[in-house]
């Protein structure tokens, strides 16, 4: 069985000035719609999760973030998948320039004008690391939620495994391309750094690493070094920011594959013979055949004709959907128990293959400390997606108080970290629907207060 995403890039919201709302906001209605034909009548299934490779907002703004927010609900509703079960990197406009401090222009001059090794003094500060993030403030909450937040020490971010078969998984690395990001950088002259903090990522027995970055490699300084290390650490490269759809395999090294999938741009500012509204629908499925990697590219555009989304076979330029990508991480683990009748033709085992499985991994938070796993009860997921992206911090605080989740005698700062151990002890403790009926009154009340 395959594991289905649907994979969006790029959708600006925030961007429209004039009458081009209308016709976006219609774009984003039929995009839910042909996505939901796609995944559950065509394919007949759930999607695993939705990735988002950047650039949800268009310029960093709260009301834009939130925006998405109610847009993503309903693709995942319509789709299947659970709301909270979205992997996502920041993109360009999704840090807010208007917080960008003196010192934080000062400190991107440096790193323009130097490169890796200025990067890397820069970012080893914690006063200057926080100045740099500063700019990501409203991504930050939004992003939280999904648990999809910036790695504090810029290092790359993961939580999300999806189990093709017994032994044989894929994960999904997230990684930050836009923390140096201005307005001005370009391709020709790369200005953007990677680091080796970022790009040194872990390998796995039996797990094939699917990256999330919103940059392709030519626009940092460091690409070589990057591609090295995706090459030999990596099955899957996802990107946006450039707005053209592209579907490129390349063997890495011997017995080993690297996919590149740039995305277009699901809403760029207009659609024209250029460029136009796009989106994946992706599958990924173990072969027991081969002991390798599916990759089945469902790529979608716009007809401008009929007003709809369509199948595009333009970024396949020629090639089948359908690419088998060789995985040496796979072939280090104990291959899982073949199916029982080897006579089989090789679609007849895939179907018989077992149904994936969504795993959440810890995530390193800091510097040898791990995030606790979220509780495995029903509803959690979805109560703790609210209780970040929409409460205030004031009604957060609230809640945690009202049900007894801070202790009297407390002077611990209540950072997001400290409030999601509080929302997990609650949840644990039974009071998970208090939580949820509180959160309802609370925004309830800022509603009637027109807030």
């Amino acid at each position: 069985m395959s594991a289905v995403f649907v994979h969006i890039s790029d959708i600006h919201f925030g961007q429209e000035k004039d009458q081009r709302v209308h016709i976006h906001n219609d774009v984003k209605k039929q995009l839910i719609v042909d996505a939901k034909r796609v995944v559950r009548d065509k394919l007949k299934t759930n999607a695993a999760a939705i990735l988002v490779t950047g650039d949800i907002a268009y310029s960093g703004a709260e009301e834009q973030f939130k925006a998405a927010g109610e847009w993503l609900d309903a693709l995942a509703e319509a789709v299947g998948c659970p709301q909270n079960v979205v992997q996502m990197v920041p993109g360009n406009h999704d840090l807010d320039r208007r917080k960008t401090s003196k010192g934080a222009e000062h400190l991107l001059d440096l790193i323009r004008a130097g490169g890796p090794e200025v990067y890397e003094d820069v970012i080893n500060n914690s006063m200057d690391r926080a100045a740099l993030f500063a700019r990501f403030e409203h991504y930050e909450r939004f992003c939280w939620g999904y648990r999809c937040e910036l790695n504090g020490e810029a290092k790359a971010a993961t939580n999300l495994q999806i189990a093709l078969s017994p032994g044989r998984s894929i994960r999904f690395i997230r990684m930050n391309s836009s923390l140096l990001c201005t307005g001005k950088e370009r391709d020709d002259d790369p200005e953007l750094v990677v680091g080796e903090r970022q790009f040194i990522i872990d390998r796995d027995d039996g797990v094939e690493n699917i990256v999330l970055i919103h940059h392709p490699l030519n626009w940092y300084k460091d690409s070589g070094v990057v591609k090295t290390y995706i090459d030999s650490r990596a099955r899957v490269l996802i990107t946006g920011h450039e707005h053209e759809p592209k579907i490129k395999v390349d063997e890495a090294y011997e017995g080993a594959d690297l996919m590149m999938l740039a995305a277009g741009a699901t809403v760029p500012f207009k659609s024209d013979g250029v460029y136009t509204f796009t989106y994946n629908v992706i599958e990924f499925e173990w072969d027991p055949v081969d002991d390798d990697l599916i990759v089945t590219m469902h790529p979608r555009a716009w007809n401008p004709k009929n007003t709809c989304f369509v199948a595009d076979d333009k970024p396949l330029s020629g090639k089948e959907p359908r690419f088998k990508l060789r995985c040496p991480n796979f072939k280090l683990a104990p291959r899982p128990p073949a199916p029982e009748d080897e006579a089989k033709t090789e679609d007849a085992l895939l179907e018989q293959a077992a149904e994936p499985v969504v795993e959440f991994v810890p995530a390193e938070v800091e510097e040898g400390e791990v995030a606790e796993m979220p509780p495995d009860l029903e509803g959690y997921g979805p109560i703790e997606l609210r209780f970040f992206r929409d409460l205030l911090e004031g009604e957060r605080l609230r809640i945690l108080i009202t049900l007894d989740a801070v202790p009297h005698d407390s002077d611990e700062r209540m950072s997001r970290g400290l409030q999601r151990k509080l929302l997990e002890w609650l949840a644990r403790d039974g009071k998970l629907y208090e939580v949820e009926r509180l959160m309802d009154e609370y925004m309830a009340e800022r509603m009637s207060r027109g807030a």
